[in-house]
C-alpha cells in the first residue's frame, strides 16, 4: 500500500528586499508530507524554517514555486471560499504563546473564533460545548474558558493555541517551535499532547525546531535546513544515527548526553560552508529515504561515508 501524500512543495522559494538587497529565505526546496506523518524541519535560527511553515499556509506569498495540498496547488486558490476551505484544513501553533494569544479575548472566544468564521456551531449553547470539549481534549478545565490569557502559565497558553488549531478539525497542523518558548519541564507534556492528538484525530504535522533531539523524538521523518536550502532529508533514526552532511554532523555534534564520559570526550564540530562553485546542486539518494543536496560526484562520496558509518556501527 502506497503512502497518501497530503503536502508536496516543489521548487519553493521566498525572497524577501532588504533595501537593495535580496534575502533568499527559502531558495528553491523540495519535500513530501506524507498524511499521518510527523515530518521535522531542523536548522539553527535565521535557516529558514518558520518561513517554509508560514508560506505554506499563506502568511507569505511565495517568490516562485508549487505548494500542493491534498492534490491541489493552493499558490493558485483565488476564491475567497477555497481560501477559507484551504485554512480550515491547514492550522498553525505558533512558536511564542505570549504574544500568539489577543490579551484582551477571553479564551472561550480565542478558542470560538474559527468554529464562528467556518460556521460550525448551530447555536451559543452547542458553541460552548465545543470550546469546553476543547479545553478538556488539550488538558484545562471548562472553567478556564471565562479567563484572559495573561491569567495563564505559558505551557497552559501554548495548550490555548493548540485548542484553538483543532477547533476547525484540520487535517494538517504547522507546529511552529510550539515548545521553545516553555520551561525544559513544560516541554515534554506539551509534546506527549502533541502525539496523543495526533493519534486520536489522524493529524499530519510540519513539527518545526531547533533541537534536533526533540525532533527525533516526535518525528518519522527529519528535514535538515540551512540558509533557506534543505541540505538532508531521511527518517529520523537514519538521520539522527548516520546523518553525513557536515552541517547535519555539525548539529548532532552539539547535542548533549546525560553521560558525563562522553560528555568530557564530545568533540564540537563546526560548519563551514563551502564557497559558491557554480555546480549544480540538488538532492541525490544516497540510502533507501536518505536524501542529500549535492552533485552527483559529492553523492558518491556520500554514498561511500554512509555505508562506512553503518559498518561501524555494526562492528561496534
Amino acid at each position: 500500500m502506497t503512502e497518501k501524500v497530503l503536502l508536496d512543495i516543489k521548487n519553493l522559494k521566498q525572497y524577501f528586499s532588504v533595501g537593495r538587497n535580496v534575502v533568499k529565505a527559502i531558495d528553491d526546496i523540495s519535500f513530501q508530507i506524507f498524511e499521518g506523518e510527523t515530518f521535522g524541519l531542523v536548522g539553527e535560527s535565521g535557516s529558514g524554517k518558520s518561513t517554509t511553515g508560514r508560506s505554506i499556509i499563506g502568511l507569505n506569498i511565495p517568490t516562485d514555486g508549487t505548494i500542493e495540498f491534498d492534490g491541489q496547488d493552493v499558490t493558485k486558490i483565488k476564491s475567497k471560499q477555497g481560501k477559507k476551505d484551504f485554512r480550515r484544513e491547514v492550522q498553525m501553533i505558533f512558536q511564542d504563546p505570549y504574544a500568539s494569544l489577543n490579551p484582551r479575548m477571553k479564551v472561550r472566544d480565542i478558542i470560538a473564533e474559527g468554529i464562528d468564521v467556518n460556521k460550525l456551531a448551530a447555536s451559543e449553547e452547542e458553541r460552548n460545548m465545543m470550546v469546553d470539549d476543547l479545553l478538556k481534549t488539550v488538558g484545562l478545565n471548562p472553567s478556564h474558558g471565562t479567563r484572559y490569557p495573561h491569567e495563564f502559565s505559558g505551557g497552559q497558553r501554548q495548550r490555548i493555541g493548540i485548542a484553538r488549531a483543532l477547533a476547525v478539525q484540520p487535517k494538517f497542523i504547522i507546529c511552529d517551535e510550539p515548545i521553545s518558548a516553555l520551561d525544559v519541564s513544560i516541554q515534554a507534556q506539551v509534546v506527549n499532547l502533541l502525539q496523543d492528538l495526533q493519534e486520536e484525530q489522524k493529524l499530519t504535522y510540519l513539527f518545526i525546531a531547533h533541537d534536533l533531539s526533540m525532533v527525533k523524538h516526535i518525528s518519522d521523518r527529519i528535514g535538515v535546513m540551512h540558509h533557506g536550502k534543505l541540505l538532508e532529508v531521511g527518517t529520523s533514526d537514519e538521520i539522527y544515527n548516520y546523518g553525513v552532511h557536515p552541517y547535519t554532523e555539525s548539529l548532532l555534534s552539539a547535542i548533549p548526553l546525560p553521560d558525563p564520559e562522553y560528555e568530557r570526550s564530545r568533540k564540537r564540530l563546526h560548519y563551514t560552508p563551502e564557497p559558491e562553485d557554480g555546480k549544480v546542486r540538488e538532492m541525490h539518494e544516497i540510502g533507501e529515504g536518505h536524501f542529500i543536496y549535492c552533485t552527483e560526484e559529492e553523492a558518491i562520496l556520500y554514498r561511500s561515508k554512509l555505508e562506512q558509518k553503518k559498518r561501524q556501527t555494526l562492528a561496534s
